[in-house]
């Protein structure tokens, strides 16, 4: 594929389903390694029908009200947990996931009973996403990466993305040392004065963040998949959580662009004819990259002998 063809149809999604991958994979490390590695997948299904009313009260898929819908149905979320957890006494994994599935489906209903042919949102972009379509119609080729007048035609959820992973980035960096010390050893980092309550509430937010910024390029599905799958195959191949970290961005990055490309041509190299959807695609590599984890894996190595 020559650069006129590469650069209009498929650098602009591959590098948006990195971005996706990237975001949810870096604050995922820590929740894996807490044993919180569902609330990723939480999130992913809370936040549907807070996008769903927003999408319904301004008419539009923008950034700040698809965050003010999400953080309103997460509160909304915690509400019903808990009042679920004290009326009808049961455990709180209980609770959480008849609320989770409930809102979820509510999400979906929303999505069917609502006139969303105007933007894309609806049940199937709202579980796979509009990776595919995210495609860059002004650029011409290579040089079209320099070009203003053509970069001013990017699909914007590559900005927005880029600039969430930015975020994620500079909370994991600024927040190294308080994370990594409350991650292994919580008794700890109390005595040294560390707000961990706070902490675990600001990773969480980060997670919520990544999450609504990837949920219209990608779906929840990927969503889903990265927060767990990279940082799940990353814990298997070291013990240092720095490297850990490192091998979750490559799991994901790879996750990302295989995905695209299985899911472009995979079809046509086993003698079919249609594409199939790069947002399940991806998170299929990323769970096979998980079980080679699993299989070869360094420490999965030395656990066996």
């Amino acid at each position: 594929m020559s650069g006129a063809e590469f650069v209009p149809l498929s650098l602009t999604p591959i590098l948006i389903g990195i971005f996706a991958a990237i975001a949810c994979a870096l604050p995922g490390n820590f929740l894996v390694l807490r044993r919180q590695a569902l609330i990723g997948d939480a999130i992913s299904h809370v936040v549907l029908p807070g996008i769903v009313v927003a999408f319904l009260l301004t008419g539009a898929v923008t950034a700040w009200p698809m965050m003010l819908g999400a953080a309103g149905a997460a509160l909304i979320s915690v509400v019903l947990i808990e009042a679920i957890r004290r009326l009808g006494r049961i455990e709180t994994g209980a609770a959480m996931g008849v609320v989770f599935t409930a809102m979820f489906a509510a999400g979906v209903l929303l999505l069917e009973r609502s006139d969303t042919s105007s933007v894309h949102l609806d049940v199937e972009h709202a579980l796979m996403g509009n990776l595919e379509s995210l495609i860059w119609l002004e650029a011409t080729g290579w040089r079209s990466l320099l070009d203003p007048q053509a970069l001013a035609g990017l699909p914007p959820e590559l900005p927005r993305l880029a600039l969430v992973l930015a975020l994620v980035i500079a909370f994991t960096w600024v927040f190294w040392r308080p994370l990594k010390i409350s991650t292994f050893d919580e008794g700890f980092a109390q005595v040294l004065g560390m707000r961990t309550d706070l902490l675990g509430i600001a990773l969480v937010m980060i997670a919520a963040i990544a999450a609504v910024a990837a949920f219209d390029a990608v779906g929840s599905i990927i969503v889903i998949a990265m927060f767990i799958c990279p940082p799940a195959a990353a814990r298997l191949m070291t013990d240092d959580l720095a490297r850990q970290v490192g091998w979750s961005v490559v799991f994901a990055t790879l996750s990302a662009i295989l995905g695209y490309v299985f899911a472009g041509y995979g079809p046509l190299w086993l003698g079919g004819s249609d594409s199939v959807s790069a947002a399940g695609m991806i998170a299929t590599v990323s769970g096979l990259i998980l079980a080679l984890a699993a299989l070869f894996g360094p420490r999965r190595r030395g656990m066996m002998a």
